[in-house]
């Protein structure tokens, strides 16, 4: 299991709230912490039996002779929570356009009942558009983490983001 070197439960966010961010407020670099999010046995439950029906994380009894010795959260589940907390604490309300991907999708350690869960994500890059300069690239490392720093699950996520001010530089390059 891999364990995050600077992660530590306690919230932090932008300093531009999520009903006024444009592309320019996500300076490369910055690291925003929100949780934690209590994951619910019935709820991995519920949702395994609509979308993902393995065993493991639909039948407490089976699962606890299966590969992980117990119920688990279909690695689906875990985006589903981490992309809420996208939509109501980080994605701006005002600039965001909608994603056209994500990469590197990547789950390191089964999400538990009872774990409480916390998304850790770093600016890695907001570039403005050559060819449509109203609006640019978000890309963002995403790593869901537990309450001890373990590191569950990791994305990079793009998102297209309006500009506030679309003749004026964006703020980054890649970092």
């Amino acid at each position: 299991m891999h364990s995050h070197p600077r992660f530590s439960p306690v919230e932090s966010d932008l300093a531009v709230g999520i009903d006024e961010r444009y592309l320019e407020d996500y300076a490369p670099g910055t690291v925003m912490n929100y949780g934690p999010i209590e994951v619910d046995a019935d709820e991995i439950i519920d949702f395994a039996r609509r979308y993902d029906p393995q065993e493991f994380h639909i039948d407490p009894a089976r699962a606890a002779d299966g590969p992980f010795r117990g119920l688990v959260a279909s690695g689906w589940h875990t985006a589903a929570l981490m992309m809420r907390v996208l939509v109501e604490r980080y994605l701006s309300r005002v600039a965001s356009l909608g994603s056209p991907g994500v990469d590197e999708l990547r789950w390191l350690a089964p999400v538990r009942p009872g774990d409480r869960l916390w998304v850790h994500i770093t600016v890695l890059e907001a570039r403005r558009s050559r060819s449509k300069p109203d609006r640019g690239m978000l890309r963002s490392l995403i790593e869901v983490c537990s309450e001890r720093g373990d590191i569950l699950m990791t994305v990079k996520a793009m998102t297209l983001m309006l500009c506030r001010n679309p003749e004026t530089p964006a703020t980054g390059a890649s970092k």
